[in-house]
């Protein structure tokens, strides 16, 4: 693991001895200097990094990553915050998502217009902004919710869009962006939002800077297929992309998904934003690790 083995490399003058207070870190030999950021996530190098928040995320940037998600963030003590945010800063790491409310997986929320849930979603947003601001964090995912069957769709696309209205307002001050997530019909079935078209034409809708679309390329994948050109379609409402290959949701060249291709078009359009990395590992232990690591330098050194 690094980080535990420390070297002194300079004696105490006069004394022919060792400082037990300063330390060289070890450093790894083969970072990569990557050409975009992507971002791992705890637990993804566990084996490696141990099972200390903090150690793993010196791992991420010894690595090479310059970005982490967090989507349990806001469910942390603000003390780990806290020390989380000085380890990033520290280690030139941005911070990408945390999830901003309770997600209704299996009933209507947002959709409904149920004005009780409207205010119980923006009570989240408010309290999901100190979070940010704590993590330095831009960007908050937003999923809203399980479609209502008993109404039109067109009712309730007004009924999102009047929520997310005035959360965008809650956040326009501080300069935070929720990003709204499109999650397919196989793993997540009944939920309101499942396409880009679909986000894009709400992003539109709430015209707000802190309304965006959090392209999941995993979930498009299995959704929509078509990535190129709805990522192309959609370009000036997206603010995040998240990763994964189908089938299995593994790192990229697992599966089906052209990574290396999406990841050029992403680049040479000049996107600066993260890409998170909501993927399992494809292998075990240390080894199916170092293969995420691998999976990265391959498709992004051809960018």
């Amino acid at each position: 693991m690094n980080r535990r083995n420390f070297t002194q490399l300079a004696g105490l003058s006069g004394l022919g001895m060792l400082s037990n207070k300063a330390f060289a870190i070890e450093k790894s030999t083969n970072k990569h200097t990557f050409n975009l950021d992507y971002a791992p996530h705890l637990g993804m190098f566990r084996h490696h990094a141990g099972n200390d928040p903090i150690d793993q995320l010196n791992f991420m940037a010894d690595q090479g990553f310059t970005a982490f998600e967090d989507n349990d963030m806001r469910n942390r003590e603000v003390a780990l915050q806290e020390k989380m945010a000085q380890t990033m800063a520290k280690r030139g790491l941005r911070m990408g998502v945390f999830v901003a409310h309770e997600i209704y997986w299996q009933k209507p929320n947002l959709a409904s217009g149920d004005q009780a849930l409207r205010d119980e979603f923006l009570e989240y947003i408010k309290k999901a902004i100190p979070v940010a601001k704590r993590v330095n964090a831009k960007w908050m995912t937003v999923v809203p919710g399980h479609v209502d069957l008993r109404q039109n769709m067109a009712y309730q696309t007004a009924h999102v869009v009047e929520s997310l209205k005035q959360a965008s307002a809650l956040l326009e001050p501080h300069g935070i962006v929720m990003v709204l997530e499109p999650l397919n019909f196989r793993n997540h079935p009944g939920l309101f939002l499942s396409e880009s078209p679909q986000a894009y034409e709400i992003c539109k809708s709430v015209d707000s800077p802190s309304c965006k679309i959090l392209f999941d390329i995993y979930h498009q994948q299995i959704q929509e297929g078509n990535l190129i050109p709805n990522i192309e379609k959609s370009w000036d409402e997206i603010a995040y992309f998240q990763i994964g290959d189908n089938p299995g949701r593994k790192e990229p060249t697992t599966g089906e998904i052209n990574y290396t291709n999406v990841f050029k078009y992403i680049h040479s359009r000049g996107f600066e934003g993260i890409l998170g990395m909501e993927h399992g590992n494809s292998r075990p232990n240390k080894a199916g690790e170092q293969a995420v690591i691998d999976a990265y330098v391959k498709v992004d050194q051809f960018l």
